[in-house]
């Protein structure tokens, strides 16, 4: 493995022992998440949670552009074609590439120290994954969050199954559905973040940080430095403007419909003369018809469920996206060939039958055990 992909810092504290920074080292393609990368994080996380010595964990990527801006969707593509054409172990590496990333978003998730994430900059995706797991998820003024995944024919996973279901009625559909864009001011408002911090400060912040005396092994000692540290920092009264707030009764009366075409149907008939709006309805008229059954179907099945049955859905149907869907075509349409015009299986939502939809809920493993049956 390559070590300089992800980098690894035990900065000391003044009282004793050390915050450990992880750093994604990927600048110029965004800090997008290789295998190697989620391996690497996920092993030095593990190790970092058993050690007295590591009081708190930062996580953030390098470079002013990204913390992270998703997996690497290419990859996935590029070894799915090695596989068909060997003939065999068609799905294997993305079997392999999201078990893994959907075993590290959990380990965040249930991480048992102080997690600070600091999404700066671009945060799509597989970026989020990592960011919903922080205890403390501080957003700047350059934060960007999105979903995208209906551009690439793949569906909002990586927990989201399970955490749009806790924003207001019917935005985190809308969020799939459209992929839109969000600041720091609307994370805030959805639950997504937990603090603005303006960008300037971080190493301010870090520094602060490593000030603090903390005791090893009094984990709710070390939460109340934390949180007690955060407080001098964050600055709500200077994120950005609300996008979404501004129209949550609009956004509401959008999406809660009885059938995904009726809402898809809806946010394509909306005529409303408004900039974001009108991006988020020209990326969802654009985008996988499957996708959107798919963004529906997920939020359905676990809006009571718990976050390890989400990811372990997710898994299949992720795995089944790579093999049986669109997100091949997608990823090629808008990231290799980059000609922006996905041949989709489908027309439009309507199209999408009920045997394609269910092959995307097979489980590839049959009625066996699945990689994520342990969380």
């Amino acid at each position: 493995m390559s070590h300089d992909l992800v980098r690894f810092e035990r900065r000391p504290a003044a009282g004793g022992g050390c915050i450990g920074i992880a750093t994604l080292n990927a600048p110029k393609a965004l800090n997008a998440l290789s295998l190697e990368m989620i391996e690497l994080l996920d092993e030095k996380l593990e190790e970092w949670a058993q050690d007295p010595d590591v009081h708190a964990v930062w996580l953030d990527g390098e470079g002013d552009k990204a913390f992270c801006a998703g997996g690497d969707v290419v990859a996935l593509v590029r070894e799915l074609k090695r596989e068909q054409e060997a003939g065999r172990g068609v799905g294997s590496y993305a079997s392999h590439y999201f078990s893994a990333e959907y075993r590290l978003d959990y380990r965040l998730h249930t991480y048992p120290k102080p997690l600070l994430v600091w999404a700066d900059g671009i945060v799509m995706g597989g970026g989020l994954g990592l960011t919903a797991g922080g205890r403390h998820r501080l957003v700047t003024e350059t934060t960007r969050i999105a979903m995208p995944e209906i551009t690439i024919g793949l569906y909002p996973d990586i927990g989201a199954s399970w955490f749009l279901n806790k924003m207001p009625p019917g935005v985190g559909l809308y969020l799939g559905l459209t992929g839109a864009s969000i600041n720091a001011r609307d994370a805030l408002d959805l639950g997504m973040a937990d603090r603005f911090v303006p960008r300037e400060r971080r190493d301010e912040l870090l520094a602060r940080l490593c000030d603090c005396h903390f005791a090893p092994g009094h984990v709710d000692d070390a939460e109340a430095l934390v949180c007690d540290v955060l407080g001098e920092f964050e600055a709500p009264e200077k994120a950005p403007e609300a996008q979404v707030w501004p129209h949550l009764d609009h956004i509401t009366s959008l999406t809660l419909k009885g059938r995904v075409e009726d809402a898809v149907a809806a946010i394509l008939g909306d005529d409303r003369d408004d900039d974001w709006l009108s991006a988020n309805r020209a990326r969802l008229e654009k985008g996988c018809p499957l996708t959107a059954h798919l963004a529906w179907r997920m939020l359905e099945r676990h809006r009571h469920s718990s976050l390890a049955d989400a990811f372990r859905d997710e898994l299949v149907v992720s795995i089944q996206c790579n093999v049986l869907g669109d997100f091949a075509e997608g990823v090629r349409a808008l990231l290799i060939d980059k000609d922006k015009s996905p041949q989709w299986r489908h027309r439009d939502v309507a199209s999408v039958g009920s045997a394609d939809l269910a092959a995307m809920f097979g489980a590839p493993w049959g009625n066996g055990p699945g990689p994520l049956d342990d969380l």
